[in-house]
């Protein structure tokens, strides 16, 4: 009896070193995957910090291979020696940055509201439209991420140019709407489809309409969806940078364009890019940090039904 309770005991101890082996390996192998993809970041926020020797002998960490300097936030003006006087370049920085906030949110709050109305009707409603049924139309809309943008360039710079929209934040709206809803409309159908239809039975027969059960009931359900749509939709609209650099001049530049013009006759300028790529991607960061559980709450909807 002893003998039976002793290798008891042996075993579970046995079962408690692999569990806690295999937790170990996996918190490392996060941890690992953690480092890597957070070292970009690192790597710029370091370099918005370094000089000319630093940044060419790949110095990597501050007060031991290099001495910080603040000579890429100074060439834009955001320095603490000239944060407070006048500065062409930081204006110029404030206007791109105005003008990727506008564009961003706009068009990214348009196909949010277009894209749930579109996800909600393939997901409740039967349609027809010749050969075309729901997944047809469905499947039609998210093909159309598969075209390549170059091939839309020339067909919008004439467009745009017969429609006076070249260089103006309306049409870079116009056109980032047009390419994040295909994105929207797939994230917010599963959203519903994994939304129990009898919720909605329920509330036509409390006396709702259809309109009212959707505002009312179904809305707020699929709410972590459309902030999910609408994270990934900013993202996306705020790094673009190939038609913002088509169809802009001078008064709807965007941050991308700005970033990418820091070359001059002697190099590119990595210390005044990495200052400036990362106040660019700073608000991105803190919206991914508040708003991460609607995020992840967001994506997983409709794994699980």
């Amino acid at each position: 009896m002893s003998e039976a309770i002793f290798r008891d005991g042996e075993s579970d101890r046995s079962f408690k070193a692999q569990r806690f082996a295999g937790k170990t390996l996996i918190y490392l192998l996060l941890i690992v995957w953690a480092i890597i993809c957070l070292f970009p970041i690192y790597w710029t926020i370091t370099t918005s910090f370094k000089i000319a020797p630093n940044v060419m002998k790949g110095n990597m960490i501050p007060w031991v291979d290099y001495t910080p300097a603040w000579l890429g936030w100074r060439s834009l003006g955001m320095s603490p020696d000239t944060i407070w006087a006048e500065s062409t370049v930081r204006d110029e920085f404030l206007k791109r940055f105005f003008n990727s906030t506008i564009t961003a949110i706009a068009s990214s709050s348009i196909a949010v509201i277009l894209g749930s109305l579109a996800a909600y009707g393939l997901s409740r409603f039967s349609y027809k439209f010749g050969f075309m049924r729901n997944s047809d139309i469905s499947f039609f809309f998210l093909s159309q991420l598969i075209l390549p943008p170059v091939v839309l360039a020339l067909p919008f710079l004439v467009l745009y140019k017969q429609l006076a929209l070249l260089d103006t934040r309306i049409g870079l709206i116009l056109l980032y709407t047009l390419t994040v809803l295909p994105i929207v409309i797939w994230i917010m159908r599963d959203q519903f489809e994994s939304i129990p239809t009898e919720l909605e039975e329920a509330a036509l027969v409390d006396g709702l309409s259809i309109w009212g059960a959707f505002f009312g009931v179904i809305l707020p359900i699929a709410l972590p969806g459309m902030i999910a749509a609408f994270i990934l939709s900013l993202v996306l609209t705020w790094n673009e940078y190939f038609f913002a650099a088509l169809l802009t001049s001078t008064h709807a530049n965007t941050l991308p364009v700005m970033v990418a013009s820091q070359t001059g006759s002697q190099g590119i300028s990595w210390w005044s890019m990495a200052a400036l790529s990362f106040a660019a991607i700073l608000p991105l960061i803190v919206i991914g940090v508040v708003l991460e559980r609607y995020l992840i709450k967001g994506m997983t909807a409709g794994a699980v039904k």
